[in-house]
């Protein structure tokens, strides 16, 4: 089981109306509807429900894309990749790699923080 960090107040009156609306009192957070038996939602099952809400929106985004783009925004806030690594349930950070996109600002500001750090001349 995943754990969400939800540390924005809509997201959480948004999770808090879902809870009341759907008389959730344990058990996974967003359970399949479609086999009768309440479990954990699977990916292919979120997977199409994404379909359908990209279609009606007339949008063109893959569910796989909105994590790629989730651990590049970690790891460009600062967000070690460790802890992305641990996120995303990778279990090597090689693998994560390769899901960032680390922006090349973010590169150099750590890159002149580093300098900067080990300057003799800082002061």
């Amino acid at each position: 089981m995943r754990t969400v960090l939800l540390d924005d107040r809509g997201y959480l009156a948004l999770l808090k109306l879902y809870l009341q609306r759907t008389g959730y009192t344990s058990g996974p957070l967003f359970r399949a509807s479609i086999n009768g038996r309440g479990g954990p939602t699977s990916y292919s099952a979120a997977h199409h429900r994404w379909q359908k809400y990209c279609g009606a929106a007339d949008v063109d985004v893959d569910i796989h894309q909105l994590r790629h783009a989730h651990a590049t925004e970690l790891i460009n806030s600062g967000v070690s990749i460790e802890v992305v690594r641990r996120r995303l349930g990778h279990a090597s950070a090689d693998t994560t790699q390769v899901y960032t996109q680390l922006a090349d600002r973010v590169a150099d500001d750590e890159i002149r923080t580093a300098r900067q750090r080990n300057s003799p001349n800082r002061g």
